[in-house]
């Protein structure tokens, strides 16, 4: 069990997969969450069935003053964060082109800057008490193949940001770094570019992860006493090349 007093998490992009799945399993594990995410819709489902000590805030990490509101209120009203799940993100592959500009754009702002966006909003509540930052960044954050350069190079950022990071807020905060592979989640239903689509909702349609395994893997590292950080966490269906 964590050492640390204040037992709150603020996870972005609660309303679905890895997001929602973490929430589940830190508030069983007793922490208050506070479900940061677009869907109102869903993120008030899921606090309204977790109960007490989770709160709904509609947020998007590429909008700062969303997250700064959002910062304020976790403040108000769970007394600050002591935990940030840097979860939200979005996977929209397809072959290097200007076709694809759009979600280029959408990815780097939402996979890298969102990420550092939220961090920098609640690092002076995270480090007022030590606390953790647990960023899910990717299998592709190690290895790019084809069709997935710029998803790759966001995932790639991510790792190089959270060494940095790392060594910046130590010892009071730990900084986790979570790289699954192939999870059994909504990411590639969102891919616009149709045969990409086709192609990869077929080989996730097979994913034997689910976002549920990567929850418990988060929340075993949270439980480590403070004198002991789990800097970076490589995860992925035992048959993935």
């Amino acid at each position: 069990m964590s050492e640390s007093a204040n037992r709150v998490a603020v996870i972005t992009g609660a309303s679905s997969g890895i997001g929602e799945a973490t929430a589940r399993a830190l508030h069983a594990d007793g922490y208050e969450v506070a479900l940061l995410a677009r869907r109102q819709d869903r993120i008030d489902a899921l606090a309204s069935e977790l109960g007490e000590g989770a709160i709904a805030i509609v947020a998007d990490v590429t909008d700062r003053d969303s997250l700064v509101a959002a910062a304020a209120r976790v403040q108000d009203e769970l007394g600050g964060v002591s935990v940030l799940v840097n979860n939200a993100g979005i996977m929209l592959l397809g072959p290097f082109s200007s076709d694809q500009r759009d979600d280029y754009r959408r990815m780097i702002e939402s996979n890298l800057l969102g990420a550092i966006t939220a961090t920098e909003v609640f690092l002076d509540q995270i480090t007022s008490g030590g606390g953790d930052i647990v960023n899910i960044s990717s299998v592709a954050g190690r290895t790019a193949r084809a069709g997935n350069g710029v998803y790759a190079a966001t995932k790639w950022g991510m790792n190089g940001w959270s060494e940095s990071l790392r060594q910046e807020l130590l010892p009071a905060v730990r900084v986790t770094l979570i790289e699954p592979g192939v999870v059994a989640t909504e990411l590639p239903t969102h891919i616009t570019h149709e045969a990409t689509n086709a192609s990869v909702n077929q080989m996730y349609d097979q994913a034997t992860v689910t976002a549920e395994d990567v929850a418990e893997v988060i929340a075993f590292a949270l439980s480590r006493p403070r004198h002991l950080a789990l800097n970076e966490i490589l995860l992925r269906p035992s048959t993935q090349v």
